[in-house]
């Protein structure tokens, strides 16, 4: 096989992952981190990686602030306003991707990244190696040659136009070493590079046309048109003569770095495979390419190579498993089982609550069996294992009792019951989405086979293996859980709630299909009338839907304000259309259209696919250990997110109704329970005391804080108090308020200053709690749930900035979570004590929904506000609002 040609990419690192961080909207991972940044930058790095085919890769990062071109001129990059906080922790996470990968990451101290790759392209061309740059930095073209070509990102993240020297030639007319001659003409506003005032691009590209450099049109500047433009280049020609030399990247760094160290080689999948279920990067899940070098997907010598790196030594108890396919086996199964027993289900889906139950994997440290369901087996036959003289270890409890739902096992399952996952979970909250292969390994020091972790299903023999490791898995964890002191919390909340959350699995939520699809009808043909008010508005027939034409409307037929123009046309996302929307009916109309157009496809067709024909209901499944607070989530639908910001959001909640004419939907939401938390833990007087007097928080806040009486207070004053409030509980930077406040960051700095200087308790609380956290390594909820923060004492900022962020809020987001579970738990067993028919349907984060006959709505309403408002004794009183109505619409 022919040899691949060798070939270089390098990737501009703070310019992807800048572009990357306001490219897309905020994402968090499971732990709480900024992750928009690093998901854009890792679209961007797959689609490279499967695009070009590198055998070379390396990316290169700024090193720090001051770099030998502020020797030349100390106000270089002066401009700039602080990186945000959001945005620069998660560079050590960008980090964390490369590594996975193998990639080097380059960065050099007194040097920006551009120098850096400037002289690697610089060496590898000499070495005859074909290299690509990536970056969002018009800079990088003067490195184009016909060896070297630059693919500049365009649109978003991931599209990219690529130049070289041809491309160079025709955008600019110019060749790409006069690229510096440009900038040192018209200067670079974003590095503070100042040119010559006065003199754009245009007029710099026409005097290099004639004159070639910036030297030469100095020589003859009595010979350029127009006195004001030679007295504006004979005053500044020390300033273009400077500017050109601060533009020109420097291309003998002195890296103690080898081209062959950039070697783009063999790597472990599951690496990066963990790194992207620990940011919540599932959708890139499959583009993971299985090798690289030495795969054919990605660019390399040997296609279809496992291009794995394991040393890992295999160890794995050879057990015998008998399988149990007839009645006639069954009492030998009995004999054999006693003690704990590790129980695995093995269905031909991930989908537990649709999948078929082919059978179930039984194991104790001594026997493995797989008890088979293909012949005249049923889950009724193994009614004695659900009893409680068995203690059964399983992994998902809740997913386990809503197959067995499924499949006819319809009775209350009795007590002996110990999950391995939430217990685990509560061990390790940050983790993510956990599996039992790996639980195994970590805990049990047991290095499974590869095929463990790649298989997305386990063969019976496999399954009933793995079966036969849980019960020693179940001693060693129980042991942690009452040595960490959280054996409480799963004791008397997560397990009892696995439980709880099965029931409302398998009850669901009815949704009235024809309201729902008369609610889609209703919005097409809003949707149309939009249409054609737009147009009318607009004086012009164009496709709404198309950011390229709406932006040619709206910013050069009807002149309304733009930023410049890029050769990939004008930005019109949600924020610059909301800020262009005083100058034009018709932008109001298009934010309406888009947003008319997101609930009929996203909400309305999707709960029409996810509503069952044979149920006519909507059963929604509950994340419970995936959360580092401790939250719960929901998936396939998401009910957590109808969006209710908006009137047209809320009804759809006129969909969901209950299951029967005569019975009503009761919704029970507590008031604004993290702030009450945060008054409780911080003891701060001014809070406590605004909570135990009923006062609406916010409005006091903002009378403290604008120093005027509560009566003064203007919805302004009190929209921005809101926003600071609720920031301060999740952490919340000046960039961040800024954000939300659409102020300026040192207006936003001085409302968070103001707040802390009127709430003193709550600023020694966020000192304290991060000194804390400093001590131990982790913070706790009020019922002990605990999150480790590794990176607390870590020596780069932005990981330690992130820690003590963290430590500060997760004890109040953590709180909330633990009590609200806590009252479900506890709903649930005072339900279950009456003869009552009223059941738990959902919850939505401080929520809970019920649905009921109307002759018990009074009494439920009782017992929902007893058990929720006294879950927990605060030293502030909880507060619970209640509605009831014929919807869950009706019921807010």
């Amino acid at each position: 096989m022919a040899e691949q040609a060798k070939k270089l990419m390098l990737i501009d690192g703070n310019s992807i992952t800048y572009r990357a961080f306001f490219a897309l909207p905020q994402l968090t991972s499971a732990d709480g981190r900024y992750t928009n940044a690093v998901f854009g930058f890792t679209q961007m790095l797959l689609k490279m990686l499967a695009d070009e085919r590198p055998t070379h890769v390396a990316v290169a990062f700024d090193a720090g602030k001051s770099t030998f071109r502020h020797g030349i001129y100390d106000a270089y990059k002066g401009t700039r306003q602080r990186t945000p906080g959001e945005l620069s922790e998660q560079f050590p996470l960008v980090r964390d991707v490369l590594e996975a990968f193998g990639i080097v990451s380059v960065e050099l101290t007194n040097y920006e990244a551009d120098d850096i790759i400037g002289t690697i392209s610089r060496e590898a061309d000499a070495l005859g190696f074909d290299t690509v740059l990536v970056t969002g930095d018009k800079d990088l073209l003067q490195l184009v040659s016909p060896r070297v070509h630059a693919m500049l990102t365009k649109k978003g993240i991931t599209e990219v136009e690529r130049y070289g020297p041809e491309e160079v030639e025709e955008r600019y007319g110019l060749t790409p070493s006069q690229i510096t001659d440009l900038k040192g003409l018209m200067g670079d506003s974003s590095d503070n590079i100042p040119g010559v005032p006065g003199v754009g691009e245009k007029t710099a590209l026409k005097l290099l046309h004639t004159y070639s450099s910036v030297e030469s049109v100095l020589d003859n500047v009595h010979q350029i048109s127009g006195a004001k433009l030679q007295e504006r280049l004979r005053e500044h020609a020390a300033a273009a003569r400077m500017s050109k030399e601060l533009a020109t990247i420097y291309r003998d760094v002195p890296l103690q770095l080898a081209i062959d160290d950039l070697a783009f080689g063999l790597y472990d999948p599951n690496r990066v495979r963990a790194v992207f279920q620990r940011f919540g990067f599932k959708s890139l899940l499959d583009r993971i390419p299985r090798g690289t070098a030495a795969d054919s997907s990605v660019g390399g010598t040997e296609p279809g190579a496992l291009a794995m790196s394991n040393d890992e030594t295999i160890v794995w108890d050879t057990v015998e498993v008998m399988t149990i396919r007839e009645q006639s086996d069954l009492p030998e199964l009995w004999s054999l089982l006693n003690g704990a027993v590790g129980v695995l289900p093995d269905l031909d889906s991930p989908d537990y609550q649709t999948a078929n139950l082919r059978g179930v994997a039984l194991g104790t440290s001594k026997y493995a069996a797989y008890v088979s369901f293909e012949n005249d087996i049923s889950i009724l036959d193994l009614e004695p294992l659900w009893g409680p003289e068995y203690e059964k270890v399983v992994f998902d409890v809740k997913a386990l009792v809503v197959s067995l739902d499924a499949h006819g096992y319809t009775a209350k399952l009795h007590d002996g019951w110990f999950d391995l996952m939430l217990a685990s979970y509560l061990l390790n909250p940050s983790e993510g989405e956990l599996k039992l292969v790996d639980v195994v390994e970590r805990e049990l020091h047991v290095a499974l086979p590869p095929s463990f972790r790649q298989a997305k299903q386990l063969d019976p023999s496999t399954l009933a293996k793995l079966s036969s490791k849980m019960p020693d898995l179940m001693t060693h964890i129980r042991s942690a859980l009452t040595a960490q002191e959280i054996d409480d919390l799963y004791d008397n909340v997560e397990l009892p709630l696995a439980f709880v959350l099965a029931e409302m699995e398998i009850v669901g939520f009815y949704v009235d299909g024809d309201k729902l699809r008369s609610f889609g009808a209703e919005l097409s043909d809003q949707l149309v009338a939009l249409t054609s008010e737009i147009y009318e508005l607009a004086g012009v027939e164009f496709n709404i839907n198309s950011p390229k034409q709406l932006g040619e409307v709206l910013f050069e037929k009807l002149n309304l304000p733009a930023q410049k123009k890029t050769k990939t046309g004008y930005s019109t996302s949600a924020d610059v259309l909301e800020k262009l929307a005083p100058y034009h009916e018709v932008v109001e109309k298009i934010l309406e259209y888009r947003m008319l157009g997101k609930l009929n496809s996203t909400y309305v067709e999707g709960l029409l696919k996810e509503t069952r024909q044979e149920t006519g209901r909507v059963h929604t499944s509950f994340h419970q250990a995936l959360t580092a607070t401790g939250r719960l989530s929901s998936k396939d639908p998401n009910l957590q997110n109808i969006p209710v910001r908006m009137e047209e959001g809320r009804r759809l909640r006129q969909v969901f109704v209950p299951t029967y004419e005569d019975w009503v939907i009761l919704s029970a939401d507590y008031s604004q329970i993290e702030l009450r938390i945060l008054a409780h833990l911080s003891g701060d007087e001014a809070l406590i005391e605004a909570f135990r007097n009923g006062m609406d928080i916010h409005t006091r806040t903002a009378a403290d804080v604008f120093e005027v009486a509560p009566e003064e207070v203007t919805p302004l004053m009190r929209r921005q108090a809101k926003a600071v409030n609720f920031g301060i509980v999740y952490g919340i930077s000046d960039y961040g308020l800024a954000q939300n406040l659409r102020i300026g960051r040192a207006q936003a700095a001085r409302f968070i200053e103001d707040y802390f200087a009127k709430f003193p308790g709550v600023a020694r609380y966020m000192s304290d709690i991060v000194k804390t956290a400093r001590e131990v390594g982790y913070v706790t909820t009020l019922l002990n749930r605990r999150r480790y923060l590794k990176d607390i004492h870590s020596s780069n900022y932005n990981l330690r900035s992130f820690a003590e962020r963290t430590a500060m809020n997760t004890p109040i987001q953590g709180s909330a979570a633990d009590i609200i579970k806590l009252a479900m738990v506890r709903i649930d067993e005072a339900l279950r004590e009456t003869d009552w028919k009223s059941r738990m349907l959902l919850q939505v984060h401080d929520e809970l929904i019920f649905e009921g006959p109307e002759s018990e709505v009074e009494r439920l309403h009782e017992l929902v506000v007893e058990n929720m408002e006294n879950a927990l004794t605060l030293s502030v009183p909880l507060r619970v609002d209640v509605h009831s109505g014929k919807s869950w619409y009706e019921a807010k």
